[in-house]
């Protein structure tokens, strides 16, 4: 498998897309030896032994060259609309096509995976252009066959995606429109419309019996899903349950989530609306820091992945940073994520590797050691909390990470210590000092002097 990198980018590329790219190329010889005006034509026509053998093989690689880049092109589309929206996107080319994981940290709206689908066709097709504009002004034969067939394979494979059949991407986007619009009516008529263009598509290309069968399959997996809403069950992914549950967790309104979830999960849903319940409860989990609670409910997601990040922060939770410091090297190698790489870097941390933390590319230790305080007050750990908290204060001093580090000492009992550090969050610009009077955190310091005197002080000054 070859991997490579376009920027933040990870690409794979499996050996079945090369293989069927070559296989492409190799029947497309019989057309392209017909022009004899042309190469490859010109070169074939009457050409023997090595030279004929030659002309078919850089005719092969060319439309290896043309389906690779041309597919690429199509999923960068994807791509770089998902760095657009802050996710993490990676790309895998597999047989004739390629998938685009956006590895968003939620569940992704309707409306941000229509602009992102819609992208890689769009993408497709702008390529095409250029390719058909460079192959007019080129001298040479062979980049003319190469653009001129580039631009064609570009504009065919745009179109082809933007058909309302799934799981290509107009699919999709008829699909997310229509439920959006219509809820569980409109998914049924995305179907419907599938199979209408799949019927279509086989009479109107009856003469292909590759493109055929592909219609006839894509026509299948909708008469399927028709099936199942006929029994009743709709596909998670179109649940109304799940998608109020969605946007509950992406308005921060995790508890009220929680509920909703737990209550979806009491029903006994069929099994993928069961898998994404759990995921989206694994999240929420997470957000609200409880590590073990959030591996409980990762553990029962079945069918789909749980994002590398995930399992990491889950285990950083509950204190194995043995299983999460590999989680999260892989999660970075990934997706070169700078927060995922502070993560990183204060997992290393809080497991003593601070020489090992040190040298990770690009890596902004204040920012790291904030990293690791947060998780370690998070755990309860409220000594080692306030000392990575100083950490991380001398190297960004901030209002915000002074008061964080006192309340870290208040919790572990040392008061006089988290007065001073209030002294100094107030000299960095601390004023909020109704915040800080009913700050849980800052029970233990009710009471003592210094802390009443510190109340004191914020309040006039923030009066004045």
């Amino acid at each position: 498998m070859l991997r490579f990198r376009l920027g933040p980018i990870p690409v794979e590329v499996h050996p079945s897309h090369l293989l069927f790219a070559a296989a492409l190329g190799f029947t497309s010889l019989g057309q392209a030896s017909a022009d004899t005006a042309h190469w490859p034509g010109s070169a074939l026509a009457g050409a023997e032994g090595l030279l004929h053998t030659g002309t078919q093989v850089a005719v092969v690689a060319v439309w290896v060259a043309i389906i690779f880049v041309s597919v690429l092109v199509h999923e960068l589309g994807h791509a770089l609309v998902s760095l657009a929206f802050r996710y993490r996107p990676s790309i895998q080319l597999v047989a004739l096509g390629g998938l685009t994981q956006p590895n968003a940290p939620g569940p992704i709206p309707w409306n941000r995976e229509v602009v992102v689908t819609l992208a890689g066709p769009l993408v497709g097709a702008s390529f095409g252009f250029l390719c058909q504009r460079a192959a007019g002004s080129t001298d040479s034969d062979v980049a003319a066959y190469a653009l001129g067939n580039a631009a064609v394979a570009n504009f065919v494979w745009a179109a082809f995606n933007l058909l309302p059949v799934l799981p290509l991407d107009g699919g999709r986007i008829s699909a997310a429109v229509l439920t959006r619009a219509f809820g569980k009516a409109g998914f049924a008529a995305a179907q419907l419309l599938a199979i209408g263009v799949c019927a279509a598509g086989i009479y109107w290309l009856r003469g292909n019996l590759l493109v055929m069968l592909l219609f006839a399959l894509f026509a299948v997996q909708a008469v399927r899903v028709l099936t199942t809403l006929w029994r009743g069950e709709v596909p998670a992914a179109q649940s109304p349950e799940l998608q109020e549950l969605e946007t509950l967790f992406r308005a921060g309104e995790l508890q009220k989530a929680r509920e909703r979830a737990q209550a979806l999960l009491a029903g006994d849903p069929a099994p993928p609306l069961r898998s994404r319940a759990h995921h989206l409860l694994g999240w929420i989990a997470l957000k609200q820091g409880e590590g073990r609670r959030a591996l409980d409910h990762f553990s029962q997601v079945q069918g789909r992945g749980v994002e590398g990040h995930a399992l990491a922060a889950a285990f950083s939770l509950v204190g194995d940073e043995t299983r999460a410091l590999p989680l999260w090297q892989q999660a970075y190698e990934a997706s070169h994520d700078p927060t995922i790489l502070h993560e990183w870097a204060g997992a290393l941390l809080r497991a003593g590797e601070t020489d090992r933390a040190a040298r990770l590319p690009g890596v902004d230790l204040g920012k790291a050691y904030a990293c690791a305080e947060r998780v370690a007050f998070l755990r309860g750990n409220f000594s080692r909390a306030a000392e990575l908290g100083l950490a991380a204060l001398d190297r960004h001093p901030s209002a915000e990470g002074a008061y964080d580090v006192a309340c870290a000492l208040a919790r572990a009992g040392e008061l006089d210590r988290a007065v001073l550090v209030l002294e100094r969050a107030r000299d960095l610009g601390f004023s909020d000092v109704a915040y800080a009077r009913t700050d849980a955190d800052l029970g233990a310091l009710h009471g003592h002097p210094g802390f009443e005197r510190w109340l004191a002080a914020l309040g006039k000054s923030a009066s004045a």
